[in-house]
């Protein structure tokens, strides 16, 4: 064995389907893919040495040594969808590990420092009892609130490009095939309110709104009184500005505040979208519990939520998402969200899975990215564009695979056997 890029490429069970190529001058890999991966230096080699797997390649690629070839930074879909999954190293042979030392340098195996996007060290884990004596436990307030501004805090102008004039960052679900991204997003707000069954005059409570989407929708369409709460100050300060823009001031508000706060009760309706994600599986219960204390008899949940296709196995959504996109995100089967629900004291009605819905939302986002590209490098820097698109169009293959869904379950508060619902429930669709 004799290179850098042969050394690398024999670590991967059946060697990259792509073209790998070093600083050395050294190729392996699937040498006729139109797609390749390019080792620029020493240090992006140690990144992928002392991470073995996504992480590793992730934090070469971020820093700017490990470029991708074929393929654009803000969409790498077409590349990811032939590595993502098989990424991970096989361990070597004890006989082989002499040669690879002298291959690629004991210096490759001195793991340099992240950067800088990666937002938690690895040793936190180590000092986690002690955050929990301080307060700063996982998913605590003060834990939660910095992991919000991590991820949503980057730029609302950034955000603009990305998402569209929509402001939406969570699963559309497009009518049509055809349908556009706004067009979808504007759908799935209406569909989400006709699951509520809102009507004029009630009031509706929305669960880490973002930039207030479903609570404008609500308000202008359905003319419901809607309080929207949000962990990110710079989403909390967008929403309202465009509240007042569009005149919904006396229907519709949105807050800076942790959801745990609100102090208002007796809601017809509670949306959820996108925010279980980030509660902690181990605050299932409480959360769903506190659902229940706002909402009135026969009132209404919808959960929107990022699921597993399944429940076993650990929760984490992988470190490359945990470390550089959802600080302490979790991720389980929506069958273990049915059943807190359900635990809760709430009666789940309906259940729904919109995993093709969201492979084409991340489809538009990432072509959004691309037609903005130069405006959100600026915005934003080079390592958090490139952490975009990796991200996303990773995500997208996760969608497509079905390693991962998109659930929306909805509930009712059913007392004395009364939930509100009929006997059947067609949404008007």
């Amino acid at each position: 064995m004799s290179g850098i890029a042969s050394t690398l490429d024999s670590f991967f069970e059946g060697g990259l389907p792509v073209r790998l190529s070093a600083y050395d001058g050294s190729v392996a890999g699937d040498q006729d893919s139109p797609y390749g991966l390019r080792l620029v230096n020493q240090r992006g080699l140690a990144y992928i040495l002392t991470a073995p797997g996504d992480l590793g390649l992730a934090r070469a690629y971020v820093s700017g040594d490990l470029e991708l070839e074929g393929t654009h930074p803000g969409d790498p879909y077409p590349i990811l969808r032939l590595i993502v999954g098989k990424t991970d190293f096989k361990r070597p042979a004890v006989t082989e590990l002499v040669g690879i030392a002298r291959t690629l340098g004991l210096g490759s195996f001195n793991p340099p420092k992240p950067p800088p996007q990666e937002h938690l060290p690895g040793w936190r884990h180590r000092v986690e009892h002690a955050r929990d004596l301080i307060g700063w436990g996982r998913h605590s307030q003060r834990r939660d609130a910095d992991a919000i501004h991590h991820h949503y805090d980057v730029s609302n102008t950034f955000y603009e490009y990305v998402l569209g004039p929509s402001m939406t960052y969570t699963c559309a679900v497009f009518p049509t095939e055809d349908a556009t991204l706004e067009e979808a997003q504007a759908n799935k707000y209406d569909l989400i309110c006709r699951k509520l069954d809102l009507k004029a005059g009630q009031r509706l409570l929305d669960l880490g709104c973002g930039w207030g989407g479903m609570v404008r929708h609500a308000a202008e369409h359905y003319g419901v009184k809607a309080l929207g709460v949000t962990l990110s100050e710079q989403q909390a300060l967008w929403a309202q500005e465009e509240i007042k823009r569009q005149g919904l001031d006396d229907l519709a508000e949105v807050r800076f505040s942790d959801y745990r706060n609100v102090a208002e009760g007796d809601f017809d309706a509670v949306s959820s979208i996108g925010l279980t994600e980030h509660i902690g599986v181990g605050n299932y219960p409480s959360y769903f519990g506190f659902i229940r204390s706002k909402l009135k008899d026969q009132g209404r949940l919808l959960n929107h939520c990022i699921t597993r296709d399944n429940s076993r196995g650990r929760n984490s959504a992988g470190a490359f998402i945990d470390r550089y996109v959802f600080p302490d995100g979790e991720l389980t089967g929506s069958g273990t969200i049915v059943t807190a629900v359900e635990n809760a004291g709430l009666e789940v009605q309906h259940h729904e899975n919109f995993r093709m819905h969201y492979a084409k939302t991340l489809t538009g986002w990432n072509r959004n990215l691309v037609e903005n590209w130069d405006a959100c490098v600026a915005e934003v820097g080079l390592g958090t564009a490139k952490v975009w698109g990796l991200y996303m169009a990773g995500s997208r293959v996760g969608f497509e695979t079905n390693q991962i869904q998109l659930h929306h379950v909805l509930a009712t508060k059913t007392v004395g056997g009364v939930g509100g619902y009929p006997l059947r429930h067609d949404f008007g669709v």
